[in-house]
């Protein structure tokens, strides 16, 4: 069997775009170097094919507050499918995960249940647009892949930019769909309001935190706009939920939406998102068709069950924001020592870094080609779990710091990026990867 770099170049020709998850591809951290595959995780820690043995920063993009194949929540699992996954009864978890979520989130009076963030919020934009009786939606964040959230692009390419890539061409998507979504920039009310007035809105959905920590002023001014208007609020919290607090991010402010979706935190790797609502928008959907086999598997249920309350007992949202809160100021010294213009976003157990130069996404790759070689899974972005401990962020920090220095002689000198890395930038927009 192939590896590495090696399987993935084969897996290019054979798996349209190389894999199933753009932010994952090799050439998103480091084009033709990245290990690419893995052979087994735990906590932290990650194996590729060659039985290398990484400290991953990453984490899978959000998924694992909790880390690598938990035991306790594994377990649970395997004593599952040893009973069974899928039959044509259902399964009583369905049930049981609906009561906690809805206990965490009184607000809400009704759950429906996908497999990915993307279908989550699909079915929240349809069963809003079946509540409203409008079909459009004004946006402010990134919300998946499906037709209604690329459909602004065909306003124009770069629409979504900074929702989510630059570039990203609609092709496929119905052009019926041209003007039935809008976006807005986190913060801009005025923005906001100038679409409502001008567009048929039915539906404000956003992320509760886009790049930076929630401006609770917005968000109350968000919330009031919708009530005023008739217009059904979604808040999504695929990325945000339980990061902040026991729950949506949206909970430790008492800003209450309609309908909200959690996702990747929600089963700790195993694939679970959800949608809550009031009843009385959730029961519009009625008439309309929202069903999907595997939908009803036993697996993504038990997995949120378990993943709550290993959550609620281990206070991890109280720990990783600590530890993200200390990297954060740890960041700003080292910026500091090496005098460089470094901007710090996102909410703290969500990280990024980025230098103000030209060069930031030649600095980013250097980070994560000087990092592997320290067997490190590293960017300018760093996921914080559990055991992102002190410890470890102070050892991931005492090998980042010549880095810096080194990125510090690279701008004052003026260096080419040609002389740091080995290969090409990494890919800071979307590129086809099959022709």
């Amino acid at each position: 069997m192939k590896k590495g770099q090696n399987l993935y170049n084969y897996a290019k020709k054979i798996i349209l775009g190389g894999n199933m998850l753009l932010s994952k591809r090799p050439e998103m951290f480091l084009p033709d170097i990245w290990p690419a595959y893995f052979s087994k995780s735990k906590d932290i820690n990650v194996w590729d094919l060659n039985n290398n043995k990484y400290t991953d920063m990453i984490c899978a993009v959000g998924q694992n507050i909790l880390g690598y194949s938990n035991k306790r929540l594994n377990s649970k699992i395997v004593n599952l499918i040893k009973q069974g996954n899928m039959t044509t009864l259902n399964c009583p978890e369905e049930v049981e995960l609906t009561e906690k979520l809805l206990s965490l989130h009184p607000w809400a009076d009704m759950a429906k249940f996908a497999r990915s963030g993307g279908e989550a919020n699909s079915i929240a934009v349809r069963i809003a647009r079946a509540a409203s009786g409008k079909d459009g939606v004004a946006i402010c964040g990134y919300h998946g892949w499906h037709d209604w959230y690329l459909s602004v692009n065909l306003r124009g390419k770069n629409k979504l930019e900074k929702h989510l890539l630059k570039g990203l061409e609609p092709a496929g998507v119905p052009r019926s769909l041209k003007n039935t979504v809008f976006p807005f920039e986190y913060g801009n009310y005025s923005q906001l309001l100038n679409i409502v007035n001008k567009k048929n809105i039915g539906t404000i959905k956003m992320e509760v935190s886009r790049g930076t920590l929630p401006d609770i002023g917005f968000l109350r001014k968000v919330r009031k706009l919708a009530t005023k208007k008739k217009i059904v609020l979604i808040f999504d919290e695929c990325t945000s939920g339980f990061r902040q607090c026991n729950g949506g991010l949206h909970m430790k402010y008492k800003i209450y939406p309609d309908i909200a979706m959690f996702g990747k935190a929600l089963g700790n790797g195993f694939a679970i998102t959800s949608v809550i609502g009031k009843r009385s928008f959730m029961q519009k959907a009625g008439s309309s068709f929202i069903s999907s086999t595997f939908w009803t598997e036993r697996i993504g249920f038990a997995a949120g069950i378990e993943t709550l309350k290993l959550m609620e007992q281990k206070k991890s949202w109280e720990k990783i924001v600590k530890y993200g809160k200390y990297f954060n100021s740890k960041i700003k010294e080292l910026a500091n020592k090496y005098d460089l213009d470094v901007k710090i976003s996102g909410i703290e157990s969500i990280t990024s870094f980025n230098f103000n130069s030209k060069k930031n996404f030649a600095y980013k790759t250097y980070i994560t080609q000087e990092m592997l070689k320290k067997k490190y899974l590293a960017s300018n972005q760093i996921f914080i779990t559990i055991f992102h401990t002190k410890k470890i962020l102070d050892k991931y920090l005492k090998e980042l710091s010549p880095i810096f220095k080194k990125i510090s002689f690279f701008e004052k000198n003026k260096i080419k990026e040609n002389k740091f890395l080995k290969k090409s930038v990494c890919h800071q927009t979307f590129q086809r990867l099959n022709s």
